[in-house]
């Protein structure tokens, strides 16, 4: 009876390797990619105190960078360039994407990054309306209670902040206001962007580096137009130029946030959705902490209830997922390039 223990010892230690490899990888570049994102569009620059206005170039220069790995990626292992879907599904996966980064980047200008990082765990119910409308499933009783409790906790954590925790954007409630339906615009676009990626790979033969390589080109080239348009490409490489230490920012954030989602859709395929939701969760807590500390957020007592409900909710939902389920069945990770 010892015997197969000791022959599965070499495949447990390697896939504990494996998964410490993972958690490390996740939480290292994500953290570090939120740190910097609320430094950003948060922080001024330079002896004036100006500060980054442009959340449009930041969605650029993340999508140049992640086009270009993803595209040496595919040429490296020798596969086809050719698109896998139609390009327009690309480009509607691409547009969606945009819009919710840039919410995502324009609320950090009226909201904390703390309540904007567990606003993002309310993506549950976005995610649940798009998934029965899109992919026509159905989810159960105990789904939609953990949607509730999470947006309960979101909800206390967003209307009850500390009087001191003040945005240089404030100018009253009415920013707050502006910072919230922000969020919640990210939260809709973000929930049909995983949705539409879901469909695509179980609608097409479709590598993961293909559907990232073409998603991220199309958004490239929104971006740019976007930036163009508004006049808006020139003045923020002019503040770059102007602002060195705002140029190593922008530049470590797409270096990050490229790692990041390698090492997400690494996780995704190597450990399942389970695994993925869960070390998400823990990541979400540290950096709420760590923007706490280093920003020094103050959070209120109704705040930290709010953490205590969306955590536990979190948790306890992955805890009863762990055990065997029919596949459909409850919320799946989905696809992972918003979840940072």
């Amino acid at each position: 009876m010892a015997e197969p223990p000791l022959a599965l010892a070499p495949v447990i230690e390697n896939k504990v390797w494996k998964c410490t490899f993972a958690v490390v990888g996740i939480m290292s570049t994500l953290v570090i990619y939120g740190v910097l994102q609320e430094k950003i569009m948060r922080m001024p620059y330079g002896e004036n105190k100006e500060y980054f206005k442009y959340s449009l170039f930041l969605v650029f220069c993340n999508r140049i960078m992640t086009s270009a790995v993803s595209g040496a990626t595919i040429l490296a292992s020798k596969k086809s360039l050719d698109p896998a879907a139609p390009i327009y599904k690309y480009c509607g996966v691409s547009i969606s994407n945009i819009l919710t980064t840039t919410c995502q980047y324009e609320a950090l200008k009226y909201v904390s990054f703390p309540v904007q990082t567990l606003a993002k765990c309310a993506k549950m119910i976005p995610v649940m309306v798009w998934s029965t409308l899109i992919m026509q499933k159905r989810y159960n009783g105990k789904d939609y209670l953990f949607a509730v409790l999470v947006t309960v906790g979101c909800s206390l954590f967003i209307l009850y902040p500390a009087s001191t925790d003040i945005s240089p954007y404030n100018t009253g409630r009415e920013s707050t206001v502006w910072g919230v339906l922000l969020m919640i615009g990210y939260l809709g676009f973000d929930g049909f962007t995983s949705t539409f990626q879901d469909k695509l790979f179980k609608g097409y033969d479709m590598e993961i580096h293909n559907q990232i390589f073409y998603t991220t080109m199309c958004s490239c080239l929104f971006s740019l137009t976007g930036l163009i348009a508004q006049g808006h490409l020139i003045s923020a490489v002019d503040f770059m130029l102007r602002h060195q230490d705002c140029f190593y920012d922008v530049a470590i954030l797409s270096t990050v946030a490229t790692v990041g989602q390698f090492f997400i859709y690494y996780t995704i395929r190597t450990f399942g959705a389970l695994t993925f939701a869960t070390i998400m969760t823990t990541r979400q807590l540290v950096s709420i902490l760590l923007s706490c500390v280093w920003f020094s957020h103050p959070l209120s007592w109704i705040q930290w209830i709010g953490t205590a409900i969306v955590f536990g909710a979190l948790y306890t939902k992955s805890f009863l997922k762990s055990k065997p389920h029919k596949p459909g069945n409850g919320l799946d990770a989905n696809s992972a390039s918003n979840n940072s």
